[in-house]
């Protein structure tokens, strides 16, 4: 299975609480899992992070280093024991077969990936954390909410569950009470009703529309499904819940949540600094965008991605180009190699590079955080992931919302109807050329730019309040800590 474990720091760490910390195998949740296992050991836990081969081999071939023996967090470490801290940061870096060959496009073939998710790893799982897990009494698991297994393999090792959820409250509350929705007919079933849903405890009127994608479906029969409806059975298992939301965005919802298991709302969780990561996270080779940027006007330029993960149609892509290139807007668009499909590497209209030449610039992936941040940069029209728009509001940027799949379209619904700080551009099939082009140039240089501005700042205040000492990010996870380490004291 050609697993591999790279010890660090090892002396002493029997006496340390043991947190094993599992991400689901796709960028958008390896990324705050990595910080998430960081902040855990600098706070005392030896941390041994799982990773599956695959990522681990995407992320080494992106930063130009060979897979064997590399791990991932020695740069975060080094730098940790070179520091005046009280105490090396102990990381131990593990990895695991997905079931699948690494040669095997999990991009091209979706679901038969998913169904090796569902079925095959959860062995691998097992078989390792009967390997690292030396004494119950002192571990935890932190796992990744979306896996099938958690809640029944720490029953079986006798250990916490602590389910780790990367998206808002609110995503977490509409999957918990997937019952209640089945049962007044708006999911489920094969005609759901369309009519407001205001019977979801802790959440304020929500559309149908508004739902996640998986929960507007009416073939509930698919691989995700599936994966989505054990999952939230062993979620409601879990002895703990941690969150990367921050309190004062979603209070109603995670008030509700906090009367049904311990939930504690400890986000946003970025690099120290809001910084590029010290911890290789990235899935592709980063394009280096500073010298471009560097050389166009504040607040000029619209940044696009449409994250690591969903696909788009050419159509719907070819009239992005055309609302982008008809708004005159200088841009800097990341386009991965499989937006379409990795049968498909060059998607964008023929002739669009050529008429954008000189006010944008299309690159495979870049370093998000350095983007956003850049003063150069004034727009982001976004797939809405969640933590691209956590990173956009740290950075006081405005969103132009497309949601894609998934979480994304209530994402929106956070987004451009609760907090004013974007606006919608569209949905998938029905993206017109006209509508981008008049909802950018109407954020990057209108009236309705300098209100989402506004809005944004305000926004980027409560996060920044709340991750201050003696903010409710700070305090929450100081709680979750103590709670954990006298669950965890090996007594």
């Amino acid at each position: 299975m050609g697993r591999e474990a790279v010890a660090t720091n090892g002396a002493g760490s029997r006496a340390r609480p043991h947190a094993v910390v599992i991400p689901f195998p796709l960028q958008g949740h390896v990324i705050p899992a990595v910080h998430l296992a960081l902040r855990l050991a600098e706070r005392g836990f030896a941390v041994t992070f799982v990773n599956t081969e695959s990522v681990h081999h995407q992320t080494t071939r992106a930063l130009g280093v060979h897979p064997v023996g590399y791990d991932i967090f020695a740069g975060a470490l080094a730098s940790s024991s070179s520091s005046s801290e009280d105490q090396e940061l102990d990381v131990r870096y593990e990895l695991i077969s997905d079931g699948f060959p690494l040669g095997f496009d999990r991009s091209l073939n979706h679901d038969q990936y998913m169904e090796g998710v569902l079925h095959v790893l959860p062995a691998h799982v097992e078989e390792l954390l009967r390997r690292v897990v030396a004494d119950p009494a002192t571990t935890c698991l932190v796992v990744d909410t979306f896996f099938v297994w958690p809640a029944t393999l720490a029953r079986k090792l006798g250990v916490p569950y602590v389910s780790f959820w990367t998206e808002p409250a609110l995503i977490f509350s509409l999957y918990y009470h997937m019952d209640l929705l089945t049962k007044h007919g708006h999911f489920k079933c094969e005609e759901p009703r369309k009519d407001t849903i205001t019977y979801i405890p802790g959440v304020p009127a929500i559309e149908p529309c508004e739902l996640m994608s998986y929960l507007q479906e009416t073939d509930t029969t698919s691989v995700v499904h599936r994966i989505i409806f054990k999952s939230f059975e062993e979620a409601r298992g879990a002895d703990y819940i941690l969150c990367n939301t921050v309190e004062e965005l979603e209070p109603s919802t995670i008030a509700a949540l906090r009367a049904e298991k311990p939930f504690y709302a400890v986000g946003p969780i970025f690099p120290a600094g809001f910084a590029r990561s010290a911890v290789a996270t990235s899935m592709w080779a980063e394009s280096d965008c500073s010298r471009w940027l560097d050389a166009q006007p504040a607040g000029s330029v619209l940044y696009i991605s449409f994250g690591s993960y969903a696909h788009v149609t050419k159509q719907e892509l070819h009239e992005i180009a055309g609302g982008v290139l008809a708004s005159g807007a200088r841009f800097l668009w990341v386009l991965r190699p499989d937006i379409v499909s990795s049968d498909d590497p060059d998607p964008l209209p023929e002739g669009f590079l050529a008429a954008a030449a000189g006010r944008g610039i299309v690159v495979q992936w870049c370093c998000q955080v350095e983007v956003l941040t850049h003063a150069a940069v004034g727009g982001f029209l976004t797939h809405c992931g969640w933590n691209s728009i956590l990173e956009s509001v740290w950075a006081g940027v405005p969103m132009l919302c497309f949601p894609l799949l998934t979480d994304q379209l209530t994402n929106r619904r956070l987004v451009a109807r609760e907090w004013g700080a974007g606006v919608s551009v569209g949905d998938r099939g029905a993206v017109r050329a006209d509508e981008v082009r008049a909802r950018i140039e109407g954020v990057m240089g209108g009236e309705e730019g300098v209100k989402l501005r506004e809005q944004v700042r305000k926004l980027r205040g409560t996060l920044e309040a709340a991750v201050a000492p003696g903010g409710s990010s700070r305090r929450n996870f100081d709680e979750f800590v103590d709670e954990l380490k006298r669950r965890c004291g090996g007594h």
